[in-house]
């Protein structure tokens, strides 16, 4: 992996933390309120599970390979 591809990698790592934790805190919020839409809280716990995979994959690729 080359210097740039690095540098993308990682803005797009911080940019996705930044959504998994935005996602977060209004997941947590939702669940708060009695009257909350089941089938979007659902739909957002789900995107933050992608989201979270999605960051590990990312996570994995900037570690360097030890077996090269």
């Amino acid at each position: 992996m080359d210097l740039e591809e690095a540098e993308a990698t990682r803005l797009k790592l911080l940019e996705l933390q930044v959504e998994h934790r935005d996602l977060d805190d209004i997941i947590n919020r939702l669940a708060e309120n009695p009257g909350v839409d089941i089938l979007q809280l659902r739909r957002m716990k789900k995107r933050k599970l992608q989201l979270k995979d999605a960051i590990e994959r990312l996570k994995s690729r900037l570690i360097p390979d030890l077996n090269a």
